[in-house]
């Protein structure tokens, strides 16, 4: 079991507070609600992020995502569950999560081009930008999510 080093809420209110605040302004933006969850989700799975892979499941679950979406989102490439403009959101996630590797190469940029326009993919690239800073405050300060519900769920 992880015990918690910090909690970073208390330790630094105010960036908290302004992280808070970005948060808001790309759930304000227009993007669906659900795809900004399968973002998140997905970068959280990249990052190996159990707290934040656990509450945006369980968001986008409440939200009405499909359970078989949430499972299969691992393997969103080969799967027909996801349109066009979620592979672009989802490739142009995974291509920011793993930037060192990939560079954001040109063709990853177009392919979202195709499905989003200039605000909208300001504020996706926001939202990975803060779910990647967000995976590493959790890793790093060892948050641990709830465990009732998973618990639960094994028995």
């Amino acid at each position: 079991m992880m015990t918690p080093r910090m909690n970073i809420f208390q330790s630094a209110p105010d960036a908290m507070k302004a992280m808070l605040a970005v948060e808001t302004a790309i759930e304000n933006s227009g993007i669906e609600h659900s795809l900004l969850e399968l973002v998140k989700l997905r970068a959280s799975q990249i990052n190996g992020c159990a707290f934040c892979i656990y509450m945006h499941a369980t968001d986008a679950a409440k939200h009405g995502e499909s359970n078989m979406r949430i499972h299969l989102l691992d393997a969103w490439r080969e799967s027909p569950l996801y349109t066009d403009r979620e592979r672009a959101a989802l490739n142009w996630t995974e291509s920011l999560t793993r930037v060192a590797k990939t560079g954001a190469p040109d063709a990853d940029y177009e392919l979202l081009k195709a499905h989003f326009d200039d605000r909208e993919i300001a504020y996706l690239t926001t939202s990975i930008a803060a779910i990647n800073f967000w995976n590493k405050v959790q890793i790093g300060l060892r948050a641990v999510h709830p465990a009732e519900q998973a618990a639960a769920a094994a028995a």
